[in-house]
């Protein structure tokens, strides 16, 4: 089962372990990982899910859909150039270890 680590604004790690298929963010909400609201359930409409993907990972996701970039220029917390919707990020065998660190806040 690929894991992925969250890392809180404070630094505090969560250790998720998931399986293969189901987003990023399926696997947080699924373990109550605190820090990914996902107001409209992974329908790519909220930006309540956005992380930052740790640099040495952002190669191995796949190119940023259009939607997606839209709704990260009004998220709550800055936009960065590692920043993604957790929702869209799908967890593969490939992505195990795969590090997300969280925003202060999402709303």
């Amino acid at each position: 089962m690929p894991a992925i680590i969250f890392i809180h604004a404070d630094g505090k790690p969560d250790r998720v372990e998931t399986s293969g298929g189901e987003s990023a963010m399926q696997a947080a909400t699924r373990h109550g990982v605190e820090g990914i609201l996902a107001e409209c359930g992974g329908n790519a409409m909220c930006a309540t899910c956005h992380v930052y993907v740790d640099e040495s990972w952002l190669a191995r996701l796949p190119t940023i859909a259009d939607d997606e970039d839209a709704l990260l220029d009004g998220t709550t917390a800055e936009r960065r150039p590692n920043s993604r919707l957790s929702c869209q990020i799908t967890v593969t065998s490939e992505l195990d270890g795969l590090v997300l660190r969280l925003p202060e806040r999402q709303i």
